[in-house]
């Protein structure tokens, strides 16, 4: 029952298709409004390639849960950890790293918002190291 009713949801909003394309326009833009952030590396494939609306990326000078959790106070969520990818961030010398996620039910506008007190929340934190070995890394909070 449930499974039907989503597949006719989706199909009321325009269907997969659309959806898709939706989505590819958002990690597009994403991904470009995230490379406009000072001291961030983005992770994982260049826009063009066959991506998702999501971007993986770690800071030069917050580690990913504090970014998270500061983030989380200001109505943005994000995940932050190892995304089931440890021998990954071993390969690109790190331990952890943040991940935004968009889908059809986000807006440009969000990924606005979401980028302004991304660069206000860096701006604060301004402090820290990513990267080594910080497995028993504990937050603040």
């Amino acid at each position: 029952i449930g499974l039907g009713r989503a597949i006719e949801y989706l199909e009321e909003i325009g269907g997969i298709e659309k959806i898709y394309k939706y989505e590819k326009e958002l990690a597009g833009y994403l991904h470009k409004r995230m490379s406009e952030v000072d001291g961030i590396t983005i992770l994982g494939p260049e826009v063009g390639e066959n991506r998702a609306a999501i971007v993986a990326f770690v800071c030069d000078d917050v580690h990913p849960s504090d970014l998270s959790t500061f983030l989380d106070m200001d109505g943005v969520a994000i995940r932050a950890g190892h995304h089931c990818c440890q021998p990954l961030h071993r390969a690109l010398g790190y331990s952890h790293s943040a991940r935004a996620s968009l889908y059809f039910y986000n807006t440009k506008e969000e990924v606005d918002t979401f980028i302004d007190i991304l660069k206000d929340t860096l701006a604060f934190l301004g402090g820290g190291v990513v990267g080594g070995d910080d497995d028993d890394f504990v937050p603040f909070i």
